[in-house]
């Protein structure tokens, strides 16, 4: 504060002045305040919506064993068997909308068997697992292979999932997966005969498609050597291709 009065005495005036500075800078600070403070309230609301997005469980067939196993923890054993029972009274129930074609609704009685019945009853729920298979079989065929893997792992002996996930894996075009799923039912069960037939039938298929494949393969390297062989006046009819009968292998002779 500065004055030109002799005596040293600021004026009214720079009284006022030098007040109205003071309530200005005050204000400038407020400001300021503020907006960091309305600046962090958005950034925090933002992450916690991000984490609540994140929670969510974006499958409704999701079936949680660790939140399973920890409530089958508190549970007598008497309860864990009034939820086994209430758990086959649902798959009933899902059988009925599967007959009536009523996949979706199947799917979704045959999740609540699963996230009713308690973990120690691993072959139950091998069944309620392919029950939920056949269901998803024209909705999600990869989420129904997916089922018929999980009642494998709870029961490594159930035919009737490796039967279900082979008819899928051929649907899919995976014949190889589909074979050697039905190679593990013979394994466990050789007089399986129907099985059988349709392992041998599943063969021929995979068979010609890898005839097929070959002669593909074959053609488009004949291609490619007609036009390695172009410049120098040749064509791969010089070359003739013979294969030994015993060791089924290849000679290449040469031929003007």
């Amino acid at each position: 504060m500065s004055s030109d009065n002799k005596s040293g005495i600021p004026s009214n005036e720079e009284i006022i002045e030098e007040l109205t500075k003071d309530l200005e800078s005050s204000a400038i600070k407020t400001d300021i305040s503020s907006d960091d403070v309305s600046h962090h309230s958005e950034s925090d609301s933002e992450f916690d919506n991000n984490v609540n997005e994140e929670n969510e469980i974006k499958d409704e067939d999701y079936i949680d064993d660790t939140l399973l196993q920890a409530r089958d923890d508190k549970l007598p054993e008497d309860k864990k068997r009034e939820l086994l029972q209430e758990a086959l009274s649902l798959k009933n129930e899902g059988n009925i909308k599967f007959k009536n074609q009523e996949h979706e609704e199947a799917s979704k009685i045959y999740t609540d068997a699963l996230r009713t019945c308690p973990l120690i009853f691993p072959n139950y729920r091998a069944i309620f697992f392919a029950n939920r298979a056949a269901a998803k079989s024209n909705i999600n065929i990869e989420s129904a292979i997916q089922d018929c893997t999980r009642a494998i792992e709870l029961d490594p002996d159930y035919l009737k999932a490796y039967i279900r996930r082979s008819k899928l894996f051929e649907r899919n075009d995976k014949l190889d997966e589909a074979l050697d799923d039905l190679k593990k039912v013979l394994d466990i069960d050789r007089n399986y005969t129907e099985v059988a037939y349709n392992a041998r039938v599943l063969q021929e298929k995979i068979n010609e498609r890898n005839e097929k494949l070959k002669t593909e393969m074959m053609a488009k390297l004949k291609d490619l050597g007609n036009m390695v062989l172009k410049p120098f006046g040749l064509s791969t009819q010089n070359f003739q291709v013979n294969q030994d009968p015993n060791t089924g292998g290849y000679s290449i002779n040469f031929k003007q």
